[in-house]
């Protein structure tokens, strides 16, 4: 496997350490007025630095950079190798493989997310589990969670190879024309069926040797198959990758599960949006509406009564990133008020991002596929739940409209939440769930709160 090296004309170690101290910048969302307050270094020696201008950096600023950074000791001594390095030929293409062995660049930072993203990291950082399927409703942030997933197992010392899938967001910076990336889509062709062993196998264990300084490929690696049909995927082959390469781990992204021996299923949830009653303007919902709300308005001061049209509209979409995203895109033609006014009434013209062009968002029509996919009893009773009411409802609820036995209605209630079309809540140890205001308005059965 060849790799590209810097420009002729660029040191080829300065040119590495602005690649990583640019790519790790981008990664937490701070621009490079931001990195340089945190690390007390000047804005203008971090542009030289990421320019490739500062030859060797001092010591100190380098690990005031990293401190800066927050990076993992993996990170951090890539980040000093680079500056201690000069141009040195063969070894640094081997050093420059492991920077390359980086998940894409997330183009925004992530709200929330804490306790799943912890999870995700620990049972793929350990090798408790070799394969975590992402399954969860369009917008609720799959990619943006496997993106901060990916980065911490990178910062911990695992190379990453990233796949995007057709059914992927595009909101994440991913280098096209470097050989990893491209090894990724070989391997994902692959899992598809596409490919013969003796093509995929020999050139994967060389890479993740180069990866691991030329040490057994089983130390580990990561492949993420982001927005993948997992219906596609063929299992037998998973297997025989599994065998080949003991170190392996799989992080999956899509609409449903795979359904095969040895998966870990994760469901992701929209963000929590409490009952505007109970006043938390800090849950992660309200959280991620004030981050939009920067982008598009940011001459709006979230006040007391700002902080609460907030918090209601917050709990009207259910959290749901993608809707609270296309929502707040509308106060660039209106203001909070009137946004919590049309969202109390009917949210399913806001649904569509007015920065999307002619088409927003697509939102709905992603969740009306979603929909049409089910089998016509959960259409069923997805259409009766709406029909009475848009509050929670009970697993009696389920038994009383469908006259169904009750493991019927538990499995039919469990692929409900797989896919994502209702979520989980309930408090005081009573379970309960909620149709999300995104498939009602998707259904064309959203009703006016009461």
């Amino acid at each position: 496997m060849t790799l590209s090296h810097p420009p002729q004309d660029t040191p080829a170690a300065t040119a590495s350490l602005g690649s990583l101290i640019r790519g790790h910048r981008l990664r937490i969302g701070l621009t490079q007025r931001e990195l340089a307050d945190l690390s007390t270094i000047s804005v203008r020696a971090i542009r030289d630095l990421e320019k490739g201008k500062a030859q060797r950096p001092r010591t100190d600023t380098v690990r005031l950079i990293a401190d800066a950074l927050r990076l993992g000791p993996r990170a951090r001594a890539a980040l000093e190798a680079a500056a201690r390095s000069g141009p040195r030929g063969g070894g640094e293409v081997r050093r420059l493989s492991m920077e390359r062995a980086a998940p894409p660049v997330p183009l925004y930072p992530l709200v929330g997310r804490e306790a799943e993203t912890g999870i995700v990291v620990e049972e793929l950082g350990s090798g408790a589990e070799r394969l975590v399927t992402v399954v969860g409703l369009s917008g609720v942030g799959k990619t943006r969670l496997a993106l901060e997933v990916a980065a911490r197992l990178y910062d911990a010392g695992l190379p990453v190879l990233w796949h995007s899938g057709d059914g992927a967001t595009a909101d994440c910076l991913r280098a096209d024309d470097d050989p990893l990336p491209q090894l990724a889509d070989s391997c994902a062709r692959f899992l598809r069926g596409l490919g013969e062993p003796e093509e995929l196998l020999p050139e994967l264990a060389e890479a993740l040797a180069a990866l691991h300084d030329g040490g057994p490929a089983a130390r580990g690696a990561v492949l993420v198959l982001d927005g993948v049909d997992t219906a596609a995927l063929d299992f037998g082959r998973l297997s025989r990758l599994l065998r080949a390469f003991p170190g392996l781990r799989l992080l999956v992204t899509g609409e449903r599960p795979w359904n095969v021996p040895g998966e870990r299923l994760f469901l992701l949830s929209p963000l929590e949006a409490p009952v505007p009653s109970a006043g938390h303007t800090d849950a992660p919902a309200v959280r991620f509406f004030l981050s939009q709300l920067r982008r598009v308005r940011p001459d709006i001061v979230p006040d007391a009564q700002a902080l609460a049209d907030i918090t209601w509209i917050c709990h009207r979409l259910d959290g749901h990133p993608a809707a609270l995203g296309a929502a707040a895109s509308w106060l660039t033609v209106c203001d909070l008020t009137t946004l919590r006014n049309v969202v109390d009434s009917d949210p399913a013209p806001l649904l569509d991002h007015l920065a999307g062009g002619p088409e927003g968002s697509r939102l709905q029509v992603r969740v009306s596929r979603t929909l049409a996919a089910l089998p016509a009893p959960y259409r069923t009773l997805i259409g009766e739940l709406c029909r009475e009411g848009d509050g929670e409802f009970l697993f009696q609820d389920v038994v009383r409209l469908t006259g169904r036995t009750l493991p019927e209605c538990g499995r039919l209630i469990r692929e409900l939440l797989v896919g994502g079309v209702i979520r989980a809540g309930g408090d005081g140890g009573r379970s309960a769930f909620r149709v999300l205001c995104v498939v009602r308005a998707a259904a064309g059965a959203t009703t006016a709160v009461v």
